[in-house]
């Protein structure tokens, strides 16, 4: 075991403790997969990283550094708060990146790249690739989220690294209100993304915890609502998610379900406020920005 440099940084705002938290150990040379795998399980995050140098063939492409990314599951090709906690954690601890104004990050699913947009890192979201879900799953997910099929105004399948069903709910409401059977979708093996448009009328939130009546206010000026149920990888909610954002956008930017350029919201179930800011560039690139802030500094021993 050695010290090497650690942060812990809170991932899509601006506020300490309201965003969804990120370790990152800013040297992972040496470590085998399963002392990652292991530290991942007892920092107990929904994501932890290690930033390693770029392969040979990352390094061509223009990379800045490699990163790996555990959940307390399992390794994943790809996740978004990662990829901006790991981007902002690099560049606090010295790192200077090959070209102006960007970074460049080498992980599972390949290059990724992080521009500035509006003050804040975006990164440029990975091909998607989505279907629509088969019914007779799709039914058994609705019946375990406690969800009526007229409630589920759209549906897909969407992957881009990591694997979401995404639903498209009737209104705000109904998101905030989902009390999930995270045993039943442990099982199924789905990892479960929610979200709905919001009308900026919330009402009162039928069958909602304390926490999600607190922050869910006439006040709200984003767009969309968003709950991440991650059971399979061992996380019941995640805080803030990159990759189903990123997805999400995707989908519901293409089928004209949102606008180019919009604000979501996530975290409100939990007592977070968590927000992403999305928008579609050329070639019809979707870009998924947030806020990182700093929590913890120093190093770790592994």
């Amino acid at each position: 075991m050695r010290s090497r440099l650690f942060q812990q940084v809170d991932v899509f705002t601006s506020e300490p403790l309201r965003g969804n938290p990120l370790a990152v150990v800013l040297d992972g040379s040496d470590l085998s997969d399963a002392q990652m795998q292991a530290f991942a399980a007892w920092t107990q995050l929904s994501e932890t990283t290690f930033v390693l140098p770029p392969s040979p063939e990352g390094r061509a492409g223009g990379a800045d550094y490699r990163v790996r990314i555990f959940t307390p599951g399992g390794e994943l090709p790809f996740a978004g708060h990662p990829t901006l906690g790991t981007a902002h954690a690099w560049l606090q601890a010295g790192g200077k990146p090959q070209a102006a104004n960007q970074i460049v990050q080498e992980c599972g699913v390949g290059l990724v790249t992080l521009r500035q947009q509006d003050g804040r890192y975006a990164f440029a979201a990975p091909a998607l690739r989505r279907a629509d879900p088969d019914p007779d799953k799709l039914a058994v997910v609705l019946d375990a989220l406690g969800l009526a099929p007229d409630e589920v105004l759209a549906a897909q399948d969407l992957h881009n690294g990591p694997h979401w069903l995404g639903l498209l709910l009737t209104d705000v409401d109904t998101v905030l209100s989902l009390t999930p059977n995270h045993a039943a979708l442990k099982v199924l093996g789905t990892k479960v993304g929610v979200a709905a448009k919001r009308q900026n009328d919330v009402g009162l939130i039928r069958r909602s915890s304390r926490e999600a009546r607190a922050f869910a206010s006439h006040a709200d000026t984003t767009d969309l609502e968003v709950r991440a149920f991650a059971a399979p990888i061992g996380i019941a909610e995640d805080p803030v998610t990159g990759s189903l954002n990123a997805s999400l956008a995707q989908w519901l930017i293409t089928d004209g379900h949102m606008p180019s350029r919009y604000r979501a919201r996530q975290g409100t179930a939990l007592g977070r406020a968590g927000e992403v800011f999305v928008q579609r560039g050329d070639a019809d690139q979707v870009w998924v920005g947030g806020d990182v802030v700093g929590c913890v500094e120093g190093t770790v021993k592994l």
